[in-house]
């Protein structure tokens, strides 16, 4: 007999995550969503995926736009995590009052990340309540004098020293 939705929960909090702002972009139209179902997949080609709640503003415009970033958070970037991952207003979500740079796609990429991966989408799959975004990865950088923000037990964490 599977678990719970609640033992599931408690038991996914303890993997311990770094955290994500993926962004898109349709047409003049910037958008985003804090996520940590993120990873790399393969180095040949260069893919990476992400998993994205059906019921996520984010959803529908990832499939029409068919392109995404994934914007790799510093450890001081939990305010702008939380941002992200609120779903109180349609304009929290929303990119334009940050600063940002454009690369190969077009989606945003947000300034004073760790690291990004700027990527188009190449195949979807199901994956129960989510979709699967399979990226193949256009261009990709880091700044390697930051540290990652990491996600453990509902809350932000810091590595140590």
């Amino acid at each position: 007999m599977p678990p719970s939705k609640d033992a599931f929960r408690r038991a996914m909090r303890l993997f311990a995550t770094g955290v994500t702002i993926v962004t898109t972009r349709l047409g003049d139209q910037l958008h985003g969503m804090t996520a940590n179902a993120f990873t790399s997949l393969s180095l040949e080609p260069l893919l990476v995926l992400i998993c994205v709640d059906k019921a996520a503003d984010t959803h529908d415009i990832l499939k029409q736009s068919g392109v995404f970033a994934v914007n790799i958070l510093d450890e001081e970037q939990g305010a702008l995590a939380d941002q992200f991952a609120r779903k109180e207003s349609q304009h929290d979500h929303r990119i334009e009052r940050l600063a940002y740079s454009v690369r190969s796609t077009g989606a945003p990429i947000l300034a004073g990340c760790l690291a990004y991966a700027d990527c188009r989408i190449i195949a979807e799959y199901p994956g129960g309540d989510h979709t699967i975004f399979v990226g193949r990865v256009e261009e990709a950088d880091a700044d390697r004098k930051k540290r990652p923000l990491i996600f453990y037990q509902g809350r932000y964490q810091k590595l140590a020293e």
